[in-house]
């Protein structure tokens, strides 16, 4: 936890600016999500009206307890880009930012673990952070998405533990949230409306940097020949596969690193949408 104070950023995305931009009717429908515990997010149809993010059913569901995320507010807030961007000059990490406000008394997501850093920044009220070690290692894009590996007895399990971490995450303050750790946000106040915004870092692997190391092989024209038919679907497979690993090999041994690595140092800090 860090204990940030009042910065350039609590004063200028605001519960009140959050709000002007829901009553807009500018959000786009695929940047909001609707969702109470223990339930699934909403369809889309529940909050739109003619295709358009309908302001007056968000309010009434946000009314009746549900959280709205508001989604990559880098895209849409100047300020918050420039921050985006900041953050990925100094770390070589693409990043997003999204929004979350959490009713009083509620909650929105249930436990699950991301597949990415985050940086969790309290910006009005007080919510409830009850985490819990990772069960997985090291999740990736697809590999070890929590809803692909879930479990039944997870949530009975870590509830009968009780938390590894518990925190009540204050206006002002921020967490740090490590890929994989097992998280149950929520607003215990009654009286207290919540809103945090969380940075999402994309952390580089080796297996970024592996795409990386294969990325130049299509100017090669040996690389780019075509795979008969026939090859693919009978017994030459397997001599084409080791044909293309052998190749591999050698091209990789032949990189000029010095070069490679100012080209992959480029792409950390021009790659904007790129998921770990």
């Amino acid at each position: 936890m860090y204990e940030r104070g009042v910065t350039e950023l609590d004063r200028t995305v605001t519960s009140a600016v959050l709000n002007d931009y829901i009553d807009s009717g500018c959000v786009p429908v695929n940047e909001i999500a609707v969702v109470k515990a223990p339930g699934p997010s909403l369809n889309r149809d529940a909050f739109t009206t003619n295709g358009r993010v309908d302001p007056a059913k968000l309010r009434k569901f946000y009314g009746q307890g549900h959280t709205i995320r508001l989604g990559n507010l880098q895209r849409v807030i100047p300020f918050v880009a420039a921050l985006s961007r900041r953050i990925q000059q100094e770390t070589g990490c693409s990043n997003y930012v999204h929004a979350f406000m959490t009713p009083p008394g509620n909650q929105g997501l249930r436990h699950h673990w991301d597949q990415q850093m985050a940086v969790i920044v309290q910006t009005a009220g007080v919510k409830r952070w009850q985490m819990w070690r990772p069960p997985v290692e090291a999740p990736m894009r697809e590999f070890n998405e929590s809803w692909r590996v879930w479990r039944e007895d997870y949530i009975p399990a870590w509830e009968a533990a009780g938390p590894d971490i518990e925190v009540d995450l204050k206006a002002g303050e921020s967490l740090l949230l490590p890929r994989g750790w097992v998280h149950n946000p929520l607003v215990a106040d009654s009286d207290d409306h919540s809103v945090h915004l969380t940075f999402a870092i994309r952390e580089r692997t080796p297996v970024w940097l592996a795409e990386q190391l294969i990325a130049g092989v299509i100017e090669e024209l040996d690389f780019r020949r075509i795979i008969l038919p026939g090859d693919v679907c009978g017994g030459a497979l397997a001599d084409r596969v080791r044909e293309t690993r052998d190749a591999l090999v050698e091209y990789l041994v032949a990189l000029d690193m010095d070069g490679l690595t100012r080209v992959v140092r480029q792409a950390a800090m021009a790659e904007l949408e790129y998921a770990t």
